[in-house]
């Protein structure tokens, strides 16, 4: 007899049925997608980390620090805004109702 292996979409609606996971959830998904649209304007202007770290006065690692997927430091909001300046962006923070 097979069985079959949960799909992951499958745990993920199991896990999110609890009000803590779905918490935890959420916070992180924002942070993920800060990064991840860091990284692509980052990109986009064609700089690389070490260039980065150059425009802010800074060392490579703590760029690749920054943005790293798997990091769970979230960075200040200062630092968020000197990363978008140097690449010609303005940070702008909206606040949406929770959908639970």
């Amino acid at each position: 007899m097979t069985h079959k292996r949960p799909t992951f979409d499958a745990f993920k609606q199991t896990a999110l049925q609890d009000p803590e996971v779905k918490t935890e959830y959420e916070a992180l998904s924002t942070a993920f997608e800060m990064k991840r649209q860091m990284i692509a304007l980052r990109k986009k202007a064609g700089v690389t980390q070490e260039q980065m770290a150059d425009l802010l006065g800074t060392k490579k690692s703590n760029i690749s620090r920054l943005e790293s997927l798997h990091s769970n430091v979230s960075p200040r909001l200062a630092t968020v805004e000197d990363y978008a300046r140097v690449l010609g962006y303005a940070v702008k923070i909206e606040f949406e109702p929770r959908t639970h």
